[in-house]
């Protein structure tokens, strides 16, 4: 039976280790709770459901320690119980301590809240003449991006109208050179009816000189050679 109880033993003993750090993390909570009482309410609640908690697994593992066969065990087991009872008390001691304390300091809030009414009426003077001259500095910063970006837009508008110049000069000369092909196109024609004609001349020349020295050695064999 001891070694059957072993799981369900170490489970509760996991279980009470488990709250008792929860309770502890939950006190430090309610020891820096800055307030209100509605939220040190919510905490103190929270505490007393782990608390529950706890009390009913160290209930349960002391049923398990009376169930043990062994002597040893059982002992062992007590004790454990024992301890687990001894640090819940101190666990609910300062629970309390830190309830007072944080009660004393949200009194102590509330009272300064009191106390400082008047001062907060003139930071509050304070930060609307602040936010009045802030906005008067935005103000003035728009204005002044206004004037800049009416700079700007008269800029652009000088730019397109340069931009517009360059097109229309763009446009005259495209249309000077193309004026101007034509007048290359027609000169390369004259050009290559001239070298056309030229050659023609040559080949004439050519042909007459042929002609001219056959004639002439046709009649100085005649003269030279009358019997050829």
């Amino acid at each position: 039976m001891a070694a059957a109880a072993c799981v369900p033993v170490r489970v509760c003993h996991q279980e009470i280790v488990k709250f008792d750090l929860e309770i502890k993390a939950a006190v430090q909570d309610i020891r820096d709770c800055p307030g209100p009482l509605s939220a040190l309410t919510e905490l103190n609640a929270a505490v007393k459901e782990k608390f529950r908690h706890l009390r009913g697994r160290i209930q349960e593992l002391e049923q398990m320690a009376k169930e043990q066969d062994k002597e040893s065990e059982k002992q062992a087991l007590l004790r454990e119980v024992e301890n687990h009872k001894k640090q819940m008390l101190s666990n609910q001691a300062a629970w309390r301590k830190a309830n007072l304390a944080c009660k004393i300091a949200i009194d102590n809030s509330e009272k300064d809240q009191l106390l400082q009414g008047g001062d907060s009426l003139r930071q509050r003077k304070t930060t609307k003449e602040s936010l009045a001259e802030s906005a008067s500095n935005i103000t003035e910063s728009l204005m002044g991006i206004s004037r800049m970006m009416s700079q700007q837009v008269q800029q652009s508008e000088e730019t397109v109208q340069t931009l517009a110049n360059s097109s229309r000069t763009i446009l005259e000369a495209n249309e000077e050179f193309k004026s101007m092909s034509g007048t290359i196109q027609l000169g390369r024609k004259l050009i290559t009816k001239y070298n056309r004609r030229e050659l023609t001349d040559k080949l004439l020349i050519f042909l007459a000189l042929a002609l001219f020295l056959a004639t002439v050695l046709y009649i100085l064999k005649k003269r030279l050679f009358p019997f050829l």
